[in-house]
């Protein structure tokens, strides 16, 4: 086994866009990982209602 790894995870959360209102979208997560343990979070993006991957900067989590 590695010591240091990439992995990526796709989960689907509940966003909110200004445009659009509350959204169900599959979040894809990059993390850098070190024996197992998560280190830092390369990347962040969604895929949008049209099939699109946008940066998860312009929506906010919908709590």
């Amino acid at each position: 086994m590695k010591p240091i790894y990439i992995k990526r995870k796709t989960t689907y959360e509940k966003r909110h866009s200004v445009k659009m209102g509350e959204l169900t979208t599959k979040v894809i997560y990059i993390k850098k990982y070190f024996f197992g343990l998560p280190i830092k979070t390369l990347h962040k993006y969604r895929e949008t209602y049209y099939g699109e991957t946008k940066d998860c900067k312009d929506c906010v989590l919908f709590v």
